[in-house]
């Protein structure tokens, strides 16, 4: 199928949409330190609740918007925080220790994970805690593994993505696929039992760099601290990270269950141990950025020294704060917004350290992140792209999907754009101080949205329909995932209006732009396509207004 001539105009425009403007936001809405909650209206609009479910959820359906308007957001939230756990199903994943290392396992247990992620996004009760969870996933990063090694890790943020971030940084500091992955289960002292060992680093570098406080001393705001010739502070040296390396030593897998299958023999289920071998293990005195650690005491002793000296640092509230706006938000929020989330980072109120109940609610209700709620009063520098998971997520929810559309192995075409736990490197997808071409606002997730994301977008369903129609099939994976997009052709074959004024309720808060529906209304009358199929009309129509700027930027 050819590219349509649309692509490279609605990219530029894509990338403009977060390039509006040079000089970074400085705007402050209350003296540093102070939480500023929206003030309360009297009614919540259908467009403030779709733009609310946008920024929590994986994107706004009729049931949740109704919801929405009906409690206000911060019942809504409370009531999330209450829900009960429902992590994905280990014995499941652990359908792969049936299968010998040398035997590639089907589909359906290659991509378990990405199916799980993708049924709870679509159709779990707490989007909240699973919006936090993916979150999580990009920038405390873990890749490739075992499929269990994944569900165990995942699981992990899921469960601490609501608690507390000091506990979630003690677990996965104990975590199998973690250690796995930045090699803390290599990291042993040299000494005459081990002449060829050496301290391994990556762990306790990453554990400071991209975990917890970053490479620059920060003010509270998230601005960074500078000398007196105008340099970057560093936070850490590298004998901190050699000295945290130290203090790391000793964790193994855990040896029990004896006997386990060929595929878990570093046991992925289990939390690392303490080695019983002396030697694994440096048990002299360390110093980290001025934290002394004794001489002699335990690994767990360390573990919980380390994880104190991280969350009592100035950096981490801005530098968590930051991340949880991105993800959540904007992608540029100014220094005030970083200020007053990170206020509830360091205490939530009652003399608690990172409650991430009071930083996402924070994070959610600041009157930055709730202006744009009437468009009227949005900025240039509001909102973030709407990267690839999350548009696929809104595209399904929009449809009404209620199953899992990844219910057969010629599906999984929707994951490559971008692979949930499977990142290139340590640095996930982005980082987050990337910014938009040409101009000095953040925006991270851009560098996810080229030509062939955009191009992906336009074609993506119809080629769904393409394959229905070699297979004298019926949209058989739509179907399957019990999505209702007869719904959408049905209002196509009435007239345009009524397609383009269920997009507009669906997908653009009630309120699609008038250029974006004159636009439409042109193509649907001028149609580049069979004008007697309904189906390839209503999804080419569907495929565009999606991969539009007005849609591609969660504003």
């Amino acid at each position: 199928m050819k590219t349509w001539p649309w692509v490279a105009v609605a990219l530029l425009a894509l990338l403009q949409a977060c390039g509006g403007g040079s000089t970074p936001n400085t705007e402050t809405f209350q003296s540093a330190g102070q939480a500023a909650p929206a003030a309360a209206a009297p009614k919540v609009t259908h467009y403030a609740a779709s733009r609310f479910a946008d920024q929590a959820t994986f994107g706004p359906t009729p049931e949740l918007v109704a919801e929405l308007r009906a409690k206000g957001f911060e019942k809504w939230i409370d009531e999330q925080f209450a829900l009960a756990t429902t992590p994905i199903d280990v014995a499941a994943a652990e359908e792969q220790y049936n299968y010998p290392t040398n035997v590639v396992p089907p589909a359906r247990i290659d991509y378990f994970t990405e199916t799980e992620m993708v049924r709870l996004s679509l159709t779990a009760r707490d989007q909240l805690r699973w919006r936090l969870t993916w979150s999580l996933t990009n920038f405390i990063v873990t890749s490739g593994n075992q499929v269990p090694a994944k569900v165990v890790w995942l699981n992990l943020l899921y469960r601490e993505s609501l608690g507390n971030y000091g506990t979630l940084l003690r677990d996965m500091s104990r975590n199998r696929h973690m250690a796995w992955y930045l090699n803390n289960d290599q990291n042993r002292p040299k000494s005459a039992a081990c002449p060829y060992c050496a301290p391994n680093e990556n762990y306790a570098r990453e554990l400071m760099q991209l975990f917890s406080i970053g490479v620059f001393k920060l003010n509270a705001d998230g601005t960074p601290q500078r000398d007196g010739r105008g340099r970057f502070v560093e936070t850490y040296r590298q004998t901190d990270v050699e000295e945290l390396a130290r203090a790391l030593t000793g964790w193994t897998a855990d040896p029990n269950p004896p006997g386990r299958p060929e595929r878990n023999g570093a046991n992925w289920a289990r939390p690392m141990v303490p080695s019983e071998l002396m030697f694994e293990r440096d048990s002299g005195r360390k110093v980290v950025m001025g934290k002394v650690f004794p001489a002699g005491q335990r690994h767990e002793t360390d573990l919980d020294d380390i994880v104190a000296m991280l969350m009592s640092h100035p950096n981490i509230a801005p530098f968590i704060a930051l991340r949880l706006i991105q993800h959540l938000v904007k992608s540029d929020p100014s220094p005030g917004y970083i200020e007053r989330v990170g206020a509830k980072f360091r205490d939530n109120g009652r003399g608690l350290a990172g409650d991430m109940k009071a930083v996402v609610k924070a994070v959610l209700l600041d009157a930055e992140a709730r202006r744009g709620d009437n468009p009227a009063n949005a900025r240039p520098e509001d909102g973030k792209f709407r990267e690839p998971w999350l548009h696929r997520m809104a595209l399904f929810r929009g449809m009404g999907c209620v199953r899992n559309i990844l219910v057969k192995p010629e599906n999984y075409w929707f994951v490559d754009h971008q692979n949930l736990l499977r990142q290139e490197s340590v640095f996930g997808y982005y980082a987050p101080n990337d910014r938009a071409p040409g101009s000095n606002l953040l925006a991270p997730e851009q560098r996810l949205v080229g030509a062939a994301e955009l191009s992906a977008r336009l074609s993506e369903l119809n080629q769904l329909r393409v394959s229905a129609v070699a297979n004298a099939g019926q949209l058989p994976q739509l179907r399957d995932a019990g999505c209702n997009f007869d719904l959408f052709v049905d209002a196509y074959t009435r007239s345009a209006k009524d397609f383009l004024d269920l997009l507009s309720e669906r997908y653009f808060r009630g309120a699609m732009p008038p250029t974006l529906r004159s636009n439409m209304d042109q193509m649907i009358k001028a149609p580049q396509w069979n004008p007697n199929d309904a189906t390839e009309g209503a999804m080419r129509m569907l495929s565009f207004a999606l991969s539009t700027q007005y849609f591609g930027v969660i504003k």
